[in-house]
């Protein structure tokens, strides 16, 4: 690590990612013993300019962060963690820091799958009145599979079409219910990511 440039404070920018989604989570300042906890430990630590002590990211709250990888930028003065966040990330309560939108986008990025299986997760686990993914759960394996087969013959059919709206909205349909099977057998994006880099690393 001798190509680590601290800033005169002797403090590196440290930003957290979703280790599966992708997703931004928070940016804080790690100093260099804040560095080698993390790198020990295998649990994020950052420094606090504003108490000027060393913490573990949820140390209090139980938020912690597992470190999954970790990079530097070209320059060496900024860290990327690619993180497993427990609970969320920022202190309001909110999943990630960056909520306060400047510019709204009109398309939406793949981080959004990540938080689509969190809530397909979430309605089978407090399963609301009148919700279809709650009612798919309801009815077991056999009628989240059987919805799985009809999506993807429709799917098949909509490719043959030269109809490219028709064809996302079958695609989603199965991408939708693809999650809800995924959820019930218990596979994580993670392991489908997983596996799909085995074979392109075959």
């Amino acid at each position: 690590m001798e190509n680590v440039k601290f800033d005169a404070n002797g403090l590196i920018c440290a930003i957290a990612q979703d280790y599966e989604t992708g997703e931004v989570l928070m940016q804080a300042y790690m100093n260099a013993e804040a560095l080698a906890k993390t790198l020990e430990t295998g649990y994020a630590h950052y420094y606090s300019r504003s108490r000027q002590k060393l913490w573990k990211k949820g140390e209090t709250s139980g938020h912690v962060q597992k470190v999954i990888a970790a990079s530097f930028d070209c320059d060496g003065d900024c860290l990327l963690l690619q993180v497993e966040q427990t609970g969320v990330a920022c202190h309001t309560g909110a999943r990630s820091c960056f909520f306060e939108e400047v510019k709204k986008g009109d398309r939406a990025g793949l981080t959004f799958l990540g938080e689509l299986a969190r809530i397909v997760k979430d309605r089978k686990q407090h399963p609301v009145e009148g919700s279809y993914t709650a009612y798919l759960y309801s009815r077991g394996v056999d009628k989240i599979a059987k919805k799985m087969g009809e999506e993807a013959v429709e799917t098949v059919i909509a490719a043959k079409n030269e109809d490219k709206a028709e064809l996302v909205h079958e695609l989603s349909d199965l991408a939708y219910h693809l999650l809800v099977l995924m959820e019930e057998k218990g596979v994580s994006l993670s392991d489908l990511c997983t596996e799909l880099v085995r074979r392109h690393n075959k």
